[in-house]
């Protein structure tokens, strides 16, 4: 779509909303910034635009002589796409794209996008760093805290875009095609924006809709969704497994690595030699192999950065061992999927700080991977209840719940024991008692950097 000239409206006054704005403004479009919080001043929302960007900023409600001018509608991901303020647009047949489809519009050179219900910020961070150790010209960006849209404005066609994309966003793909594409896993999470499975596996699988078998997409075969999305991908796949051995692609065979052609297998290194753990972690590593093999990184360039990786910040990140205690914060850990990975990671009795923000998910199968290992469930915010319920039903007993995050931490202190491991790893989204998980991540290590180690 030719964007000078277009008026385009922007909803949603965050980091996306934002990008979207000045990436606009650079291309010569007519950008309306909307929010429709009417506790936000003018003021404040001009001042995050950058000096020289120009926007009509509108706040709170937005005029019928405005809404009839739109030529396009830029969503921020936190604004849902089914609502009848979207509908409106619709039925207008005016387009409704999201950060995404704006940055793939504006921005040039190799793109390669990665979703999945966990593991996406792992995966995205090491296939970055793969790839800055190869190429020139790198950005790593979307839901990862980096605006596409940004970033866009300034590639050229040496330039490889590492985007880890949401299902927010994969909602509003329109023409977006990557080069190479990966879907780690899909389990249930965001059933309150999506509804259903189907409608939140449909979102999952548009990364690579528009890509044709000249693309790669790198699934998952442990996982059910992805396992019979690969039947109907129309990319060409690449498989990764941490159960089995593959004939083609990339597997997990005791405590070593593997590459498959043909049948024809090749070690590639032992899980003990990189700095990651978890099973989990192996999955990322196998799936980051894969997409930077596609884009023809040598496997040595590969597996030297594996090896020096760093675990991201708040996803089965050790903070520091004090009074024989190991502090693991998981805060990443925002679904019971994805808190199961943290817990399976754990090797000795633990004290497990979970609970927030109900995102309607259930709790059995993270209750059920325990496996003996938490010796007491601290539990916090709106589903404390709920999981506490859960964990009876399946038989744990030591259940506190707490009214404060300092409360449950004091608990956890007063639980764990010489050669205890100390986890939080919610299963669930910190809203209500965080701005956001790396809010709740940085306090849980702040707590324990402060105490003294006697």
């Amino acid at each position: 779509m030719e964007l000078q000239g277009k008026k385009v409206l922007v909803v949603g006054t965050g980091i996306s909303g934002i990008g979207a704005v000045e990436a606009l403004h650079h291309v010569g479009a007519v950008p309306i910034l909307f929010d429709e919080n009417e506790k936000l001043r003018m003021e404040d929302v001009r001042a995050k635009l950058r000096q020289g960007v120009q926007a009509q900023i509108v706040i709170g409600s937005l005029d019928e002589e405005i809404k009839k001018d739109v030529d396009l509608v830029v969503l921020s991901p936190g604004v849902p796409t089914d609502t009848e303020f979207a509908e409106a647009f619709r039925k207008r047949g005016v387009k409704i794209w999201g950060e995404i489809e704006l940055a793939y519009e504006i921005g040039k050179g190799l793109v390669i996008g990665i979703t999945g219900t966990n593991g996406k910020t792992t995966t995205t961070s090491l296939v970055g760093a793969i790839m800055a150790a190869y190429c020139r010209d790198v950005d790593v960006v979307g839901n990862i805290g980096n605006p596409y849209t940004l970033t866009a404005l300034d590639s050229t066609e040496e330039t490889v875009t590492v985007a880890e994309i949401s299902s927010f966003q994969l909602e509003t793909v329109d023409q977006f095609k990557p080069k190479v594409s990966a879907i780690l896993n899909i389990t249930p999470d965001h059933l309150n924006r999506h509804h259903t499975m189907e409608n939140y596996a449909a979102a999952k699988e548009a990364i690579c809709r528009n890509q044709t078998k000249e693309e790669t997409c790198v699934l998952n075969y442990e996982n059910s969704y992805t396992r019979a999305f690969g039947e109907r991908c129309p990319a060409r796949v690449v498989w990764f497994s941490s159960e089995r051995k593959l004939t083609d692609g990339f597997y997990l065979e005791g405590e070593e690595i593997f590459r498959a052609k043909s049948g024809v297998s090749e070690r590639l290194m032992n899980i003990h030699d990189m700095k990651l753990v978890g099973v989990c972690n192996v999955e990322n590593v196998m799936a980051a192999m894969a997409v930077t093999t596609a884009c023809g990184v040598p496997m040595e360039e590969i597996l030297s950065v594996v090896r020096g990786f760093q675990p991201v910040e708040h996803r089965i990140e050790f903070v520091a061992t004090k009074r024989g205690v190991d502090y693991y914060n998981d805060s990443k850990g925002t679904n019971p999927d994805a808190a199961i990975q943290g817990i399976r990671a754990m090797d000795r009795p633990t004290v497990l700080i979970g609970g927030g923000y109900d995102k309607q998910s259930e709790y059995d199968e993270w209750i059920e991977a325990f496996d003996g290992k938490v010796k007491c469930l601290v539990l916090i915010g709106q589903t404390r209840e709920k999981i506490a319920a859960c964990a009876r039903k399946h038989g744990l007993k030591n259940i506190v719940l707490a009214d404060t995050f300092e409360e449950a931490f004091r608990v956890c202190v007063e639980q764990a024991a010489f050669g205890d491991a100390v986890l939080l790893s919610p299963a669930c989204a910190s809203w209500g008692m965080f701005p956001n998980y790396e809010a709740r991540g940085q306090i849980f290590k702040e707590m324990v950097n402060q105490m003294e180690d006697n």
